[in-house]
């Protein structure tokens, strides 16, 4: 068979199989207008729920004044070629000792991109020999980069201890046979749930078991812990974590991501993850405009807070008003309904439409069929007004959902 004969009769995939009525409005959406809590969607104005804008630095005038000079005095070529062989320089340096200083750790090293930075992660540590045990609603960067992984993996249920401590026993078992290791993963905060990981739980099973962890923490850096350190702060187990993992697409308002550990692993990786030996730098606009969100992330506490007050304000209506908003213990609000694809577009059509609220849908096959989750990212600049708008539109969609207006008539 041709191979382009085969990706068509396979109709574009689980999710591309919709695009022809998706595309445009439900995916690949396009938002205009300024970063911030009101932007435009379709020529109307929307209380926007999707972007990953926690700290709201991504207009941040010292942020932008920061960007634009980097961009002036290096252009966005700078610096040239790989960190490995011409793209080093005291800035990336300087951001590097500066994060690892922040999250706890000795050193830390610099990543292209976040998604790619978790795989090339998890295949620099492991072997064939090695085993990794993780959980099973991990990001899709850890479930790529397991999927490299040669040697074996097992997944535990979500958030479950024991089903976490009956993968370390089976691996534990393999291990003793091939004189490999064990690789835990899991996240700081979930990004669809919004539930912290049990990192505190997990840390005190290095008692009975060996094996080394690692926290994909991009959406708790900058967000969780009393410093913004991270979800490992806020649960007081910085030493147990043994690698960390953030990125800089979320509370940062930037591109790329890092990873820190004791410095004689990151030596290794610096050495031996291949997204990065064979890629060019991070570019310096973006490493010195990082530096500035950064020493406006520290030096700014009550940026954190009204995040926090935004979040439990929105998420504290919602359930007011009967929302099940599930296990979130961080800022991300998942709205958790029952309906068909159907319903799931027709209800998101008409929160944009009618009541100009944006926010993210999921449904089938990221979900379970017959489910629909609305997921909303408060930030520090979103109002209290838009909290209220917000759960008033809500309020009014979840009643027109159990009428069954949405299986009766067409949404515009």
């Amino acid at each position: 068979m041709d191979l382009f004969d085969k990706i068509q009769k396979n109709v574009g995939g689980p999710i591309g199989q919709h695009q022809k009525w998706s595309h445009g409005y439900f995916s690949f959406p396009k938002l205009e207008g300024e970063l911030a809590p009101h932007m435009y969607f379709n020529g109307k104005e929307h209380i926007v729920w999707s972007l990953n804008n926690y700290l709201g630095l991504a207009n941040h005038p010292e942020v932008r004044k920061a960007d634009a000079q980097a961009a002036l005095d290096y252009g966005m070529a700078y610096p040239m070629g790989a960190r490995m062989m011409s793209g080093n320089t005291i800035h990336h340096e300087e951001l590097e000792n500066s994060l690892a200083e922040f999250v706890g750790k000795q050193s830390a090293f610099l990543l292209n991109y976040g998604y790619q930075g978790m795989v090339s992660i998890i295949d620099a540590l492991v072997d064939r020999n090695d085993v990794i045990v993780y959980d099973a609603e991990s990001h899709a960067c850890i479930i790529d980069g397991v999927r490299l992984h040669i040697g074996k993996r097992f997944v535990y249920q979500h958030n479950d201890i024991e089903s976490c401590e009956k993968q370390l026993q089976r691996a534990t078992r393999i291990t003793e046979q091939t004189g490999g290791a064990i690789l835990l993963i899991t996240e700081g905060v979930f990004g669809m749930s919004g539930a912290q990981g049990k990192l505190t739980e997990i840390v005190k099973l290095k008692d009975k078991y060996t094996f080394r962890l690692l926290v994909d923490d991009a959406h708790g850096f900058g967000t969780m812990g009393q410093t913004g350190a991270g979800t490992h702060e806020a649960q007081d187990c910085v030493d147990g974590i043994d690698v960390y993992f953030g990125t800089f697409a979320k509370s940062m308002a930037g591109i790329g991501a890092f990873v820190a550990s004791n410095k004689q692993i990151i030596d290794y990786l610096r050495y031996n993850m291949r997204s990065q030996t064979f890629a060019k730098a991070l570019p310096m606009p973006m490493v010195i405009g990082l530096k500035k969100r950064l020493e406006l992330l520290k030096s700014n506490p009550e940026l954190r807070k009204m995040l926090w007050q935004v979040a439990t304000a929105l998420q504290t209506g919602l359930q007011e008003r009967g929302f099940d908003t599930g296990n979130t213990n961080s800022m991300v609000t998942p709205v958790h309904l029952k309906g068909d694809l159907y319903e799931a577009t027709a209800l998101t059509r008409d929160l944009r439409e009618n009541y100009g609220i944006f926010c993210s849908i999921v449904i089938y096959p990221v979900i379970p069929k017959g489910l629909i989750i609305l997921r909303l990212i408060p930030t520090a600049v979103h109002s209290m007004e838009d909290v209220k708008v917000t759960i008033e539109a809500f309020s009014e969609m979840g009643d027109k959902l159990k009428a069954g207006f949405y299986k009766e008539k067409s949404v515009s």
